[in-house]
């Protein structure tokens, strides 16, 4: 098992991991719209989900792994209202086959964000 850290992305401020490569799959933190200087982008919620993506892109290559090594995704959202918007970009970092996925709403999320996603990710 393998910590990943990318200085491209947000460093926790916490007691967990951006990311954990064990053998051929690597698990990464949900992440929120936070800049590598840990600001909360504010903008829209398409610039947010770029910003997220961003993020989760960092990481994945920090791991050498890819958009088109992902598996599965979750996403949490703080408004359904925003779900489309959110899924147009988000399509835009992935191809087929697309990975599995579950979208849901929750009440809040840390530091006030509109959303977070985490994803696995797999080596063939």
């Amino acid at each position: 098992m393998k910590k990943i850290e990318s200085n491209k992305a947000p460093i926790p401020k916490a007691w967990y991991s951006q990311a954990i490569k064990t053998g051929k799959m690597l698990f990464t933190a949900g992440q929120i719209h936070l800049t590598a200087d840990g600001k909360l982008l504010e903008g829209d919620i398409k610039e947010q989900t770029h910003q997220v993506m961003k993020n989760l892109k960092c990481i994945l290559e920090e791991a050498e792994f890819f958009f088109k090594d992902v598996v599965k995704t979750t996403i949490f959202i703080v408004d359904m209202a925003t779900y489309s918007e959110i899924i147009q970009v988000y399509s835009t970092y992935m191809s087929e086959p697309y990975p599995a996925r579950e979208t849901v709403c929750v009440k809040e999320l840390p530091l006030g964000a509109k959303l977070e996603i985490s994803l696995i990710a797999v080596k063939n």
